[in-house]
């Protein structure tokens, strides 16, 4: 396992337990995002990054009893937390790296992605293993409960130019990486961002 997987790791490790008593209020964003996806009944998606699985309830929800809702994440304790909060019930949880899923090629529907770019060690290369897995046509959301602003403000920090989820920087981020972005919002409120496999 790389530096930064480990890295990664002992971050969330360490906050996985009250992960969600420190976000609270988030639901509603991430039922918002989920309804942008256009999921439909029967649709296979994956949460890719699914942390404490705060988006399986409403991915289970838009894709119905019939849909087919999996979890990845990188960290035990994150699966942990979703487990301890009853999230098993709405999908799959898989120990996984997003870099290397064990799914088959043009098996999802959907890819919902929740805080993961920033995560990612080879955002190039760990998003065109998330478009190998997903259809033609199918789609990425690229979700965060707040925007750019407001994350960098709660971690006294400055957005950069080089920051990946730049419009300008991302764009092209993912359409040499199999996808294209056909929306794009930086507010607030949240961050979204929707993309189109291609092929």
């Amino acid at each position: 396992m790389s530096d930064d997987h480990t890295h990664v790791q002992e971050f969330f490790t360490a906050r996985a337990a009250h992960w969600d008593a420190r976000f609270p209020d988030d639901g509603p964003a991430y039922a918002a995002a989920v309804a942008e996806l256009g999921l439909r009944e029967g649709d296979r998606v994956l949460d890719a990054g699914c942390g404490t699985g705060r988006a399986l309830t409403a991915l289970r929800a838009a894709v119905g009893a019939s849909g087919v809702v999996l979890g990845a994440d990188l960290t035990p304790a994150m699966l942990a937390a979703a487990v301890r909060a009853g999230r098993d019930r709405d999908g799959l949880l898989v120990l996984a790296d997003v870099g290397r899923l064990p799914l088959r090629t043009a098996s999802l529907d959907a890819v919902f992605a929740a805080g993961l770019v920033a995560h990612l060690p080879s955002p190039a290369e760990n998003l065109r293993e998330l478009a190998r897995v997903v259809r033609p046509g199918g789609t990425l959301a690229l979700f965060h409960p707040i925007g750019r602003a407001a994350l960098a403000a709660r971690q006294g920090r400055q957005i950069t130019p080089q920051d990946l989820r730049a419009e300008a920087n991302l764009g092209p981020l993912l359409a040499g990486s199999g996808w294209r972005m056909t929306s794009y919002a930086d507010e607030d409120a949240r961050f979204l961002a929707l993309a189109t496999r291609l092929g």
